[in-house]
């Protein structure tokens, strides 16, 4: 049976998840054209049928919707609006999705910018990791016009079959997925703290988190992360520095809206440290290397 014809798709950023992002699209039959830093990342798309482009303005001609899924508001910044941006080639009836995990008044920047020529943005912040992005089972954050996010229905359930429709409203996304990673990076502190404190008690650890996955001290995080780390696995999934910024992000709007909550900050604080003892481009389950450490006295 002949696939349906597919509109061609750009994607600026093809690390963990924009490369999984692009792996799964090509599969499923997507024109896909790719654009990143990292050339060994772009090369190993081409393999599966991507077609590569230099700059992200090359990215986003001839496309219908251009995914951006750098880490960064200010990587965001240059991909749209720097030199050989996309902004210089995005036209009317052109969709841009925003993964990045960003701050809301950023998101509400970018997104204002692109409406002045016509262009729509979806704001799409994603959860998950690359294992769910390369199966289409993570989620992910949907705010944005209902006509533009009907317009990608099809693109958005090839990219994930657990899609949250937050509001009508760019910003809502990135406030949701701040929400969302604050309790993330909350519960990864707890798991490598209960582990590490386990261990010092002269318990196994591989034992005490599989008690801890079928009992109420259980998260998805911490059994995900702490079950690399104690096999001594933290090559980078999710790099320590995304969840210092994450969190950062949370507290920075936590603070714009008044509310101070008792666990963010002590978070944070573990991530900073971490990123300061040298953790900082290794996986983040590696947060229970840190907390086996002796206190400094």
């Amino acid at each position: 049976m002949e696939q349906p014809r597919r509109d061609p798709v750009g994607i600026v950023g093809v690390g963990n998840m924009g490369g999984a992002m692009a792996a799964r699209l090509l599969e499923a039959g997507w024109p896909v054209q790719v654009c990143d830093i990292d050339l060994h990342r772009v090369r190993l798309l081409e393999l599966q049928g991507a077609q590569v482009r230099h700059t992200a303005a090359q990215c986003a001609t001839g496309v219908a919707v251009l995914i951006v899924c750098v880490v960064d508001s200010p990587q965001v910044d240059t991909v749209l609006f720097g030199p050989a941006g996309a902004a210089s080639v995005l036209r009317a009836g052109q969709d841009v999705l925003l993964c990045p995990t960003i701050a809301p008044q950023d998101t509400e920047r970018f997104a204002a910018r692109l409406l002045e020529q016509g262009v729509c943005v979806i704001d799409a912040p994603m959860s998950g990791g690359p294992a769910r992005a390369r199966d289409g089972s993570m989620s992910l954050m949907l705010a944005g016009g209902g006509a533009v996010i009907d317009r990608r229905r099809e693109l958005i359930a090839a990219l994930s079959d657990k899609v949250f429709r937050i509001s009508a409203r760019p910003g809502d996304g990135a406030r949701s997925k701040l929400v969302n990673n604050l309790l993330a990076g909350i519960n990864l502190v707890g798991a490598a703290e209960a582990i590490a404190l386990a261990e010092r008690l002269g318990l196994d650890a591989a034992s005490t988190l599989a008690l801890i996955g079928q009992s109420s001290g259980q998260s998805w995080i911490g059994s995900d992360r702490m079950q690399r780390a104690i096999a001594g696995d933290f090559e980078p999934r999710a790099h320590m520095t995304l969840l210092e910024k994450d969190t950062r992000l949370a507290l920075q709007a936590a603070a714009a809206a008044g509310f101070e909550g008792p666990l963010g900050a002590a978070a944070h604080a573990v991530f900073a440290r971490a990123c300061a003892a040298g953790l900082a481009q290794r996986d983040d389950g590696a947060l229970l290397q840190l907390l086996r450490q002796p206190p400094v006295s």
